[in-house]
């Protein structure tokens, strides 16, 4: 139905609500419907319940970690497990802090972030250990070189090991949590909590191993294996796995925004960023097998430029994803769902800011999260238009665009007024001075 058939005749009640602008090339939608299809909820079968799923996976994660937590604690022992947990656990905020700045714009659920950095914690560590482990054993008995077998397993083994255990987790909040997974900034997120886990266990593991080494051998202080150990993992290369695993990230996010008809791309991409994933680390790990000179030089040369393009890479997506909404959200503003000035300020991240400080002063801490919810459901509104354009939502496209705008005109009273005050006061929508006279008339006013 075009907007013009969705216009009240005569003998209907006209509708409070604009009508929902269309995008091309698809024809215009409905205005919006009844109050009571306002929340869109699809039928779901039993084994797709979210209590369900909750459930499933808090057990099978809890039994991980209590199967990882043994078996650490039996190789460290509980004063070396104490250790090696406090001196693990230094970057970790520091690294979840790091991933959440850079999905601010639109934050992806807690619950997801939490499962991945679980998942990467124990049961991708414990999936690790044990086929570390027995690989290791079976090439060495198998070759009766041990050495050999300790190289090969550091350098083939745990690389394909690792990062295919780490990318499960990706793979099942791509699968299952899609709505949340839109582009390449959600995939280094949930790849960076994942890998995040993953290294606080891994850590836990080699400096309690340390620190028993040193209890033994009567080491203390900077010369011991403890000092060096975190020295290498904790304060050169905390960021070593995480690196790793955002390359498989990167290769599901681009997947995400790809057209759904593009089925072969759709799984290349992953697996082609598990594989530069895998030849990553077993570069890092070979590097360290070969003398503290080749640690230095993979380092310096390869590692930390990675980093930094990798780092320019996420910065330069965030970005994108603000110059998403400032290019798909003048569409809502033209058919009266925004204010002119809104598109400006959402795509703003301190404009942002600014709007739910000003309502915080004016209206108090429930008008400033009214203010954070409306920024949230637009942004999610822009995205899922920019996404329908490329062919990657849904058949519930109009449904859940519907629902989002709903949210929106819910909130659209307290923060229509402060995302306008934001762009203002950002110098992204100018305000002439008082002393101009346009004879009542100001074309600056929204």
């Amino acid at each position: 139905m075009s907007q013009s058939s969705a216009r009240p005749s005569a003998h209907q009640h006209p509708s409070p609500y604009p009508a929902v602008p269309a995008y091309e090339p698809q024809p215009s939608f409905d205005a919006v419907p009844e109050r009571a299809r306002w929340r869109y909820k699809p039928r779901r079968a039993f084994w797709r319940s979210k209590v369900v799923r909750a459930s499933a996976v808090v057990i099978v994660l809890a039994l991980c970690g209590l199967v990882i937590l043994a078996l650490v604690r039996e190789q460290t022992g509980t004063e070396g497990f104490l250790v090696g947990l406090g001196l693990a656990l230094l970057p970790v905020p520091l690294l979840m802090a790091a991933f959440r700045w850079l999905d601010r714009v639109e934050p992806g659920p807690w619950g997801n972030l939490l499962f991945s950095f679980a998942w990467g914690a124990c049961a991708a560590a414990l999936v690790a250990i044990v086929a570390n482990t027995f690989a290791t054993r079976w090439i060495a008995t198998a070759t009766a070189d041990p050495a050999s077998a300790d190289t090969l397993g550091a350098t083939v083994i745990a690389p394909i090991v690792e990062e295919s255990a780490k990318a499960a987790a990706v793979l099942l909040v791509f699968v299952f949590r899609r709505r949340d997974f839109t582009g390449i900034v959600d995939g280094v997120v949930i790849a960076g909590f994942t890998a995040t886990g993953f290294a606080f266990t891994e850590n836990i593991l080699y400096l309690g191993n340390a620190f028993g080494e040193d209890q033994q051998i009567g080491t203390s202080g900077f010369a011991s294996v403890t000092a060096a150990t975190f020295f290498v993992r904790i304060v050169m290369s905390p960021f070593a796995h995480p690196l790793f695993t955002v390359l498989t990230g990167i290769g599901f996010g681009i997947a995400a925004i790809t057209a759904r008809r593009k089925r072969i791309r759709r799984v290349a991409l992953p697996l082609l960023g598990l594989v530069l994933a895998m030849g990553m680390h077993a570069l890092w790990n070979g590097s360290a097998a070969f003398g503290p000179w080749a640690f230095y030089a993979v380092y310096g040369a390869f590692m930390v430029p990675a980093f930094g393009l990798l780092t320019w890479l996420a910065v330069w997506s965030r970005q994108r994803e603000l110059r998403t909404i400032s290019g798909e959200l003048p569409a809502y503003a033209a058919a009266g769902w925004l204010t002119p000035a809104e598109p400006l300020a959402l795509s703003s991240m301190r404009a942002r800011g600014l709007a739910r400080g000003y309502a915080a002063r004016c209206f108090g801490p429930a008008a400033a999260r009214a203010v954070g919810e409306y920024e949230a459901f637009a942004t999610s509104l822009a995205f899922l238009r920019h996404r329908a354009r490329r062919g990657v939502v849904g058949p519930d496209f109009m449904a859940r665009e519907q629902e989002l705008l709903h949210h929106l005109w819910q909130r659209k009273e307290i923060a229509g007024p402060a995302l306008t005050y934001a762009a203002q006061a950002t110098g992204r929508v100018w305000t002439p001075p008082p002393h101009l006279n346009y004879g009542g008339y100001n074309p600056y006013r929204y």
